[in-house]
């Protein structure tokens, strides 16, 4: 399809051709030196901007607003819409703020936030393009696909793919577990976050042909908190089939709330509200301001029954029949490749500033506290033979970040393995940033800039040679992973499946390589520690 216009046209005269037009296919104009494009999806049609090769669709709508009585509610399609829709700024994140702060994420937070934002290099062209759908970070309960930590423009003009990045429910909204005190009404209330990212893959398989996209090559992949929707939407049958490659980075969920401690959780809300089990239908009418401040109050506390817990999605039995990786890997996608993995030393970007200069006692007291008393001294010994020259610091971060990430990473491999149906990746980022104070070494995020191909603007990769060389490595890597189900693209060494007989793993920094079991003394003492 061509562009229907052979010069430029003042925005008013575009939109009313765009309105009045017969047949309306994805169309490109110039307005001074930016150029629009149109796209059609089922509900209407949106206009977006082309720079540099890419086009780009920003806050497209995949649900309703979630507010009112949709409130707690699954996700349904948003209403159709006449005309052209802009397209061209980010949406609203989920609301995730305490009101009493005055702070709102990147200044917007609304219920009215089911939105994608895509690039593509073509929407006209004919092609099927692989799709890659980012799911963000942030746990379960911050942040939105709108961050510019996600640009997907590089992506997608690198690797000649279609990159879209959602806007989904989060915390209470999305993960409060009313099934068990509302009855049927609210049976699907603990998942209707995960949910709406399942209502965006079938927008995706609906819609994505008209943005150059092939429905039937979608890969999801997150970090962090998005590697944890990952891992989740593995074990969700209403996911089946909407997606074909899974890439799970530092964000390894073995297991979910139970309807107890979800079920706890959500009467603590109520309790704050002044909400009873017979007037519960009332939650979906008290202002969002309110809900929020609840919220806050409710997490800010703890007590026996909500240690350790948050809202996420809860085990409820009928969106989530299975953990997603305990006590085995998820039955319910065994079909699906997968690469998972961690960064080598993850908690140095969540390290408080007295970490950093840990003399070896003050260590060991941080140590004891991550494994216990009993298995301190054999835990550090075996870590110090590993990295003998390493400073006390170092080695509390080590163990740290494999208490919390790497031991589980390799878990999921070795389960995900064990379905003996469809190959797993496991890799251990240990390129060191230049970055000093909270960050430094290999921390949390590092490998969001090296997949996106973004390194150039990011503080933890800028001005570096070898992370701009690492950088092609490993997002032509994770493209061609997206293309094809196999990750070699013929620049890191041939990337060998998991297993537990040879445990292969690709180890990436300025010399990559793929070592069998490359942290196996520290496997072997933490994995049982940590009864995973």
């Amino acid at each position: 399809m061509k562009n229907l216009f052979s010069r430029p046209l003042n925005r008013r005269k575009f939109l009313q051709y765009s309105s009045s037009a017969s047949l309306l296919l994805p169309l490109g104009t110039s307005l001074g030196q930016e150029q629009q494009v149109i796209a059609e999806t089922q509900f209407g049609r949106v206009l977006g901007t082309r720079s540099r090769g890419v086009n780009v669709f920003k806050a497209v709508p995949y649900g309703a607003d979630t507010s009112g009585q949709n409130r707690f509610m699954p996700p349904t399609d948003p209403a159709p819409w006449t005309g052209v829709r802009d397209a061209l700024e980010y949406g609203a994140a989920a609301p995730q703020s305490d009101p009493a702060s005055g702070n709102q994420q990147d200044g917007r937070e609304s219920e009215d936030c089911l939105l994608l934002n895509i690039w593509t290099r073509s929407t006209d062209d004919g092609d099927r393009r692989p799709v890659m759908f980012w799911c963000h970070g942030g746990g379960f309960r911050t942040l939105s696909g709108s961050s510019p930590r996600y640009d997907g423009s590089n992506l997608s003009r690198r690797g000649d793919v279609v990159v879209v990045t959602i806007n989904h429910r989060l915390n209470m909204l999305g993960f409060t577990h009313l099934g068990d005190l509302g009855g049927e009404e609210f049976a699907q209330s603990g998942t209707v976050g995960m949910l709406d990212i399942v209502h965006a893959l079938k927008w995706v398989k609906n819609n994505i042909e008209q943005f150059g996209g092939d429905p039937n090559r979608v890969m999801i992949f997150g970090e962090s908190g998005g590697g944890r929707k990952v891992a989740t939407l593995l074990g969700m049958p209403a996911a089946k089939g909407l997606f074909h490659r899974a890439v799970i980075e530092s964000g390894a969920t073995l297991r979910l709330p139970e309807r107890d401690q979800g079920t706890a959780l959500a009467q603590r809300l109520l309790n704050n509200l002044g909400i009873s089990r017979g007037n519960l239908s009332r939650i979906q009418e008290i202002p969002l301001n309110r809900m929020m401040a609840a919220y806050a109050a409710v997490t800010s506390q703890s007590d026996a029954s909500t240690a350790g817990q948050s809202f996420s999605p809860v085990m409820d039995g009928i969106e989530l029949p299975y953990h997603p990786f305990y006590p085995t890997a998820s039955p319910v996608n065994p079909d699906v490749p997968v690469i998972v993995g961690a960064n080598r030393t993850e908690m140095t970007y969540f390290a408080d500033e007295a970490s950093f200069a840990l003399d070896e006692t003050a260590m060991r007291n941080r140590v004891r506290d991550l494994v216990g008393e009993n298995n301190a001294d054999d835990v550090i010994e075996i870590y110090r033979q590993a990295n003998p020259t390493a400073p006390p610091s170092e080695i509390y971060f080590l163990i740290f970040s494999d208490s919390r990430y790497i031991m589980a990473s390799i878990t999921i491999a070795e389960r995900r393995a064990a379905l003996r149906a469809a190959p797993v990746y496991l890799y251990y980022l240990t390129w060191e940033t230049s970055a000093t104070g909270r960050g430094m070494l290999s921390p949390h995020t590092l490998d969001i800039p090296l997949i996106f191909n973004n390194v150039r603007s990011h503080p933890l990769t800028a001005d570096s040679e070898t992370a701009i060389a690492l950088s092609d490595k490993v997002s032509d890597t994770i493209i061609m992973f997206a293309r094809t189900g196999i990750p070699d693209a013929g620049k890191l060494p041939l990337w060998t499946p998991y297993n537990s007989d040879t445990r292969a793993t690709m180890v990436l920094n300025d010399e990559s390589a793929v070592l069998n079991d490359p942290i196996s003394r520290q496997r072997e003492i933490m994995q049982p520690i940590l009864k995973l």
